[in-house]
């Protein structure tokens, strides 16, 4: 009875270590298991074996994860104050180097994002933060890329997201933009003289060729006014007849 009693327990001991020590990890997760301190490999999903004492495991998820970069107080290049902040998406790509080699890996990227986000702002000046966005996004992502990769950690994408001008600022580009439309409305209007300039001179050219071209355009121009209902009458006046009446002046004075 007593060797019965003693393999009853046994048994049961036996029991409660193996289903302690079954781990059931999930289709995005990856489990680093540690055997008596030292790495021995990465489990992947399924039902898996962790004994009790001698291993350790941590379970690590590879999804993408988003991470909000606090706003930054930034100067730029060419002295401006700006406050940008940024949304950065990386996972983990290699779990032994993410337990391994770091020791929060969502911390230790979290603040180099802010770090990188920093530098790289405070190199660009004001007009490609506004205007080349995606540059800036790219830059940023390769910076971290190569800073994580180390951890085990891919970081596929930065967005800067928002980016806050003093009220100051935001004055003067308003009256920068402004001015500037001014000045192409007004070069449009010069260009659209000049070209018009262009075209009275070759026309003064063909009629001074053709004097009866001009006694033609005498005649649709009156075809114009008459169509139009107008109680105005216009009588053509040959320029002949103003050359008579300048003879006649000059005759006068000499008199």
């Amino acid at each position: 009875m007593e060797g019965l009693y003693g393999f009853g327990i046994l048994i049961i001991f036996v029991l409660f270590v193996v289903l302690n020590s079954i781990r059931i990890i999930k289709e995005w997760e990856r489990g680093v298991l540690l055997r008596l301190g030292r790495f021995d490999h990465v489990k992947m999903p399924g039902i898996r074996l962790v004994w009790p004492v001698i291993d350790k495991m941590t379970v690590l998820d590879t999804r993408v994860l988003t991470y909000d970069v606090p706003k930054q107080e930034i100067i730029t290049r060419d002295n401006v104050s700006a406050t940008v902040d940024a949304v950065v998406f990386f996972q983990v790509v290699n779990a032994e180097y993410a337990v391994t080699k770091v020791y929060d890996w969502v911390r230790a990227t979290s603040l180099q994002a802010q770090t990188s986000l920093r530098s790289v702002i405070g190199q660009a000046e004001l007009d490609e933060l506004l205007s080349q966005r995606d540059k800036i996004n790219m830059e940023l992502q390769t910076i971290l890329d190569e800073l994580t990769e180390p951890w085990g950690i891919k970081v596929t994408g930065v967005q800067v997201r928002d980016v806050s001008l003093p009220e100051t600022m935001k004055r003067a580009m308003a009256n920068q933009a402004e001015t500037e439309r001014e000045r192409r409305a007004k070069i449009i209007n010069s260009e659209g003289e000049f070209q018009a300039a262009q075209k009275l001179t070759e026309a003064a050219a063909i009629i001074a060729k053709n004097p009866q071209a001009l006694q033609l355009r005498y005649l649709q121009t009156l075809r114009e006014i008459g169509s139009q209902n107008s109680t105005i009458v216009v009588f053509p006046l040959p320029m002949e007849m103003m050359d008579a009446f300048k003879n006649v002046g000059e005759g006068m004075k000499k008199e």
